[in-house]
């Protein structure tokens, strides 16, 4: 007996030490814990507790009878979705214009970065990193009201210089197949030139004598940057890609909204302006709530799913 109780106290005594060694440090450190308040409730308040609401994808949402007093139905607004005629449309849209966003605008932030990083001249340098930044700080509603103006079938600025060349002027606003075209490309033009702020940060990391001893060893400025430059980034590139993959289906629903028409639908109508629709002009508050869970599960799956695959083939990944 006596045994025992000398080995339950050994046990518990260094567990009660850690707890107070814990709070010990950070009474010692609580000008960070203030410092990070503000960004914990932020989080807290609006992205957690928001959560609650989650349960009316599971219930027949009635206003006047609250979420509580609404009754339970299960899966029922799931299996609608899946049954649904417009299911696979919207999901083929969604991906189809994430998967070409990917494509077209990840490497571009990255080819970038690498050009910029290699001009030595630095008033030039300062000039051409102005200019990609600047579309950066366009609204978004600004954005879609200038490719609806230089797009006009009638009075559009690309139009008419693509008429002047002797060639007819495709109807990019309200052909089915140019949406995701506009889209992507107007997304690159806007926000490839923040993107390289990121990797640039990175690139400020490399050593100058790596460089000055590939130099002496004859390597070329294309070399240096296959070998030195590239490998140094990789691990942001990891990162921005995992964090890249796991949002594939939240495609923003503000620019796609502002620049859908009833022509271009086939190719526009994506998850998120699907729940838009249905949630705030068709007030089906559990159905558009059921559909919006199903995206990010899938969301939060995938972001998972590619962690844990870096994870096992490299030493890059977010955990």
């Amino acid at each position: 007996m006596q045994s025992t109780k000398k080995v339950t106290m050994g046990n518990t005594l260094p567990i009660k030490n850690g707890k107070k060694t814990v709070w010990k440090r950070m009474l010692q450190n609580w000008e960070l814990y203030v410092f990070i308040a503000p960004a914990f409730f932020y989080f807290l308040i609006f992205h957690y507790g928001p959560m609650y609401g989650i349960q009316i994808a599971f219930k027949n949402f009635v206003a006047t009878k609250g979420i509580m007093g609404s009754s339970w139905i299960g899966f029922d607004h799931f299996v609608r979705f899946f049954d649904s005629h417009y299911f696979w449309d919207l999901l083929w849209n969604t991906l189809s214009i994430s998967l070409y966003e990917l494509a077209v605008g990840f490497p571009i932030p990255i080819i970038l970065a690498l050009a910029l990083n290699e001009i030595k001249n630095g008033t030039f340098k300062r000039l051409a990193q102005t200019v990609t930044y600047a579309p950066h700080f366009i609204s978004v509603v600004v954005m879609a009201g200038m490719i609806i103006t230089f797009l006009s079938p009638s009075s559009g600025m690309i139009v008419h210089i693509i008429e002047a060349l002797g060639f007819e002027a495709p109807a990019i606003l309200t052909d089915p197949k140019w949406f995701k075209t506009m889209y992507v490309l107007s997304g690159v033009w806007q926000s490839a030139g923040w993107g390289t702020i990121i990797y640039l940060a990175a690139l400020s990391g490399v050593d100058p004598q790596q460089h000055e001893a590939a130099i002496i060893d004859g390597a070329s400025r294309f070399q240096r940057v296959r070998h030195i430059n590239i490998p140094t980034i990789v691990p942001t590139i990891t990162i921005l890609l995992i964090l890249n993959i796991g949002g594939l289906l939240s495609v923003g629903f503000e620019k796609i909204l502002l620049l859908q028409n009833p022509l271009n639908m086939e190719a526009s109508d994506v998850i998120s302006t699907f729940v838009y629709r249905m949630g705030l002009e068709q007030a089906q508050y559990s159905f558009s709530t059921a559909v919006g869970l199903f995206n990010s599960v899938i969301n939060a799956i995938l972001l998972i799913t590619i962690n844990q695959i870096v994870r096992r083939t490299s030493e890059n990944s977010l955990w």
